[in-house]
């Protein structure tokens, strides 16, 4: 029995050999190596007017340049980023506040669940991408406030996954015994419960970052990003007057969106298939 646990494969071989995942987790490995390389790659910044404007890829610069003459490679490689940045922060703040309330509804149940649950569908009226154009309209085109606005907009269906988990954790008997022993709900909840629903939590939280990065560079797109940021969104943007004669300011980071949010859903379902029993061969 334990030489057959010990031989298991781990979750990262399981995702590694799996197809889609191993090309997700290649094509997010080279997103992240080019986000931390951009500084050392493009040390002018992305802002920076390094050549004749309507510049075509492979005449003077690698991807061309825009219409002020900006590098669409620097471009590109600072975009990821923020895309990351904004993926990773927004998620976090959507698995806490989602893990948080569907968690105190699912164990407590009664009033406090109906209380809850009633917050939780208004939030699921709302239209999640125009909700989040509000907030950020209101707020100010900052960053901090379009990842709080894709928050916002977004814990709602991880707060209801996580309570339908707890609720069935909080029914087993290991849950009943550890109340039997006079352990605290605190406890219970964070010894017991969240080691079991993990694996739903993770799952879920790997697509929610390509939900984000969607979210950030359509408000970017639309002029609600920070200004003094430059973002795959703001690129599109601000290339899409002249997509007809320069077409590669649009499509090339275009791409970088598709491949990046491609390469989370990839990943996110070898996740899923690595973390879920009955998905398993």
């Amino acid at each position: 029995m334990a030489d057959d646990h010990i031989r298991q494969p781990g979750v990262l071989w399981r995702v590694l050999t799996n197809p889609a995942g191993a090309v997700g987790l290649f094509l997010i490995s080279c997103v992240v190596v080019l986000a931390i390389a951009a500084p050392w790659l493009y040390p002018d910044g992305p802002f920076e007017m390094v050549g004749m404007p309507y510049g075509r890829p492979f005449d003077e610069f690698l991807l061309g340049t825009d219409m002020l003459g900006r590098d669409i490679a620097a471009g590109i490689a600072y975009g990821a980023r923020i895309s990351l940045v904004v993926g990773a922060v927004a998620t976090l703040c959507i698995v806490v506040l989602g893990t948080v309330v569907g968690g105190l509804a699912g164990y407590y149940g009664g009033r406090i669940d109906s209380a809850v649950m009633r917050v939780t569908e208004f939030f699921q009226t709302i239209p999640t991408f125009i909700g989040a154009i509000v907030i950020v309209a209101i707020l100010g085109p900052t960053l901090p406030h379009v990842i709080g606005a894709i928050a916002i907009v977004s814990w709602a269906p991880l707060a209801r996954l996580v309570r339908a988990e707890v609720i069935s954790v909080k029914n087993r008997e290991f849950t009943s015994a550890c109340l039997a022993l006079g352990m605290g709900d605190v406890r219970i909840m964070i010894v017991q419960i969240l080691p079991n629903i993990l694996s739903t939590i993770v799952v879920a939280g790997s697509l929610m970052v390509a939900t984000a990065i969607l979210f950030e560079s359509g408000l970017s797109f639309l002029g609600l990003g920070d200004p003094n940021i430059m973002t795959w969104g703001f690129m599109i943007g601000a290339g899409r007057s002249a997509i007809r004669t320069a077409w590669w300011m649009v499509t090339l980071p275009g791409l970088a969106v598709l491949l990046t949010v491609l390469a989370i859903n990839l990943l996110g379902d070898a996740l899923n298939e690595a973390l879920n029993p009955r998905l398993k061969r």
